[in-house]
């Protein structure tokens, strides 16, 4: 691989600029091993839009049952969300880490309650595309692009080590949530991209 090929670090589909290490990095959870660490990690809350906060506000009396008194304490005082240092709108949190949506199973995994409410049929709200797409964070640019980037994290270290296993790429991982944040014909565009890529020697 020559030098040129080594400095790629980025490329663009559509409106999306994509670092490179979305096609280079194999990844796939293992929530026998993390249990669930990226819920309750961490010094703030998931990102979430002014459209979804609103949509799990009106759900929260359905969500209420599935949630730890703590965690109903702070929605009480604070709300669902809260703006981070950042100002950018985020869940909000107990003590200081944990999403204040997390809910455990019996084995200790820790799951989100709006999934687990809308797996058992009891909401159609999903949870935030943020925690979806995550280890992908996304930003906005502007002009309309959006640039999304992996945030690679030492409690992650399973899921690399899981992915390599499977050889599974974090962009196949992540299939469907990109699918639902961009479109069918977007993902097929960066399948396209992708295979190009690697016939050209790039990943």
């Amino acid at each position: 691989m020559d030098k040129d090929k080594l400095g790629m670090n980025i490329i663009q589909v559509g409106d999306v600029i994509l670092s490179m290490d979305i096609l280079r990095q194999q990844f796939c959870c293992d929530l026998s091993r993390c249990k669930g660490a990226c819920c309750i990690e961490g010094d703030a809350g998931a990102p979430v839009t002014d459209d979804e906060d609103q949509a799990i506000s009106d759900i929260l009396p359905t969500l209420r049952p599935y949630l730890s008194p703590k965690a109903l304490q702070v929605i009480d005082k604070q709300g669902t969300s809260y703006l981070d240092r950042d100002g950018e709108r985020v869940t909000s949190i107990v003590d200081g880490k944990d999403c204040v949506f997390t809910c455990y199973d019996d084995q200790g995994i820790c799951l989100c309650a709006i999934q687990k409410a809308q797996m058992e049929g009891k909401i159609s709200v999903s949870k935030p595309i943020s925690c979806s797409l995550y280890p992908i964070r996304e930003k906005r640019f502007a002009g309309g692009l959006v640039g999304l980037n992996y945030n690679r994290w030492d409690i992650c270290l399973c899921a690399r080590r899981l992915g390599r296993k499977r050889g599974l790429p974090l962009y196949k991982y992540l299939r469907q949530p990109l699918i639902s944040r961009f479109g069918k014909a977007w993902y097929e565009e960066l399948e396209r991209t992708a295979d190009l890529l690697a016939q050209e020697g790039y990943l």
